[in-house]
């Protein structure tokens, strides 16, 4: 289901002015702190009130300034997760849980309650109070609540911010299978590129109160022109490819990516899942002509897209090696190198990827597409 923001609002010295469109799954808005990201979320929700734009998921219109139409909160079916869970504390789980339920008639509820539960393994959690619950167990039945309410749209707004590095590990599958196993969109704030590189299908990049960038997160993370924003990430790629086949005798999987094929430390994934794939920029080399007779297993072959210097005295160099999508090889060599490769935009190129450069920990397998 479709998301569509164009919003304009003015608080004090503050203008956002902010229009993207998004294809469902998780699209992820991400900025540093005062770029508008939770002002985003409080005009979606209903809590604060455009001056003008529009506000579309799916078919169903929540805000649109032209027309006159501006849904109040509670008609808007928006679920909503904060980063302190903000459970009713005198309530046990179950009945912080069906409070969520209660908020949409029967005809319209869409997610069943011991499914959702199981989903998020908080059946034996049901009789506490939220006391007596750890970080992470409070943002699962957080998560939950939301999600019997039967959502159009959910909102999280820096739902592990407050959780500890362990903590956060032990919730993002949960997100991530809401994604799997729901149809609901979600908009995820956060400030951490890590979290939203494991999570998210699509980035909006934000700026004081602009969007700098939008679409497909493979795409926006290989915009150099963004660096001064998502740089706090290693040099790298997130590229998007699909499994191909296992390899076990050699703990081997090799991935299909456009044309070209990589071979990766074995993963756990179905023939045919799609697979994130972050390699670092320092990780790629380039070369003019195929090697022959060499230990590097990934060659790929590609196209120069784009070449920029560093002010270390070093180039980075986009690579096409995907041209029906999956994003750009982004790689970094010396600047004597590309000097003496005399490369230009458009050149035909191989990259070649050692396969024990990429680790387990840089893939993630993905939901189907939306």
């Amino acid at each position: 289901m479709s998301i569509e923001l164009s919003l304009k609002k003015r608080q004090g010295d503050f203008t956002l002015d902010v229009s993207f469109r998004s294809e469902g799954g998780i699209t992820a808005l991400f900025g540093r702190s005062g770029a508008g990201k939770s002002s985003l979320v409080a005009m979606a929700a209903g809590l604060s009130r455009p001056d003008a734009g529009r506000i579309v998921v799916g078919d169903t219109v929540l805000f649109d300034s032209k027309a006159g139409i501006d849904l109040p909160s509670e008609r808007r079916r928006v679920g909503l997760v904060f980063q302190d869970g903000r459970l009713f504390p005198h309530l046990s789980v179950l009945a912080n849980l069906r409070y969520g339920e209660k908020l949409v008639p029967v005809a319209e509820r869409w997610a069943s309650f011991d499914r959702v539960i199981g989903l998020l393994g908080i059946g034996h959690l049901l009789d506490r109070r939220p006391a007596k619950l750890s970080g992470g167990e409070k943002q699962r039945v957080a998560i939950g609540r939301a999600l019997l309410s039967s959502p159009r749209l959910l909102l999280m707004d820096e739902p592990l911010a407050a959780l500890d590095g362990a903590r956060k590990k032990e919730l993002i599958p949960f997100i991530a299978m809401i994604a799997r196993e729901f149809s609901v969109p979600i908009l995820y704030v956060s400030h951490a590129i890590e979290e939203i590189i494991e999570l998210a299908d699509n980035l909006v990049v934000l700026e004081n109160g602009e969007a700098l960038a939008s679409g497909p997160l493979e795409e926006v993370l290989c915009d150099l022109d963004l660096s001064a924003i998502t740089g706090r990430l290693d040099a790298g790629s997130i590229l998007l490819a699909e499994v191909q086949e296992h390899l076990p005798d050699f703990a081997i999987t090799r991935l299909s990516l456009g044309t070209n094929f990589l071979n990766v430390p074995q993963i756990d994934a179905p023939i045919g899942s799609r697979v994130r794939v972050r390699i670092g920029a320092q990780d790629v080399a380039l070369a003019l002509e195929k090697p022959l007779r060499t230990s590097i297993q990934n060659i790929l072959t590609g196209r120069v897209a784009s070449m920029s210097a560093t002010p270390e005295g070093q180039a980075d160099v986009h690579v096409e090696v995907a041209p029906d999508g999956g994003g750009l090889l982004w790689t970094r060599i010396s600047a004597i190198a590309a000097a003496e490769l005399g490369l230009k935009r458009g050149d035909p190129i191989y990259a070649l990827v050692k396969s024990a450069s990429i680790a387990r920990s840089a893939m993630s397998v993905r939901p189907p597409r939306p």
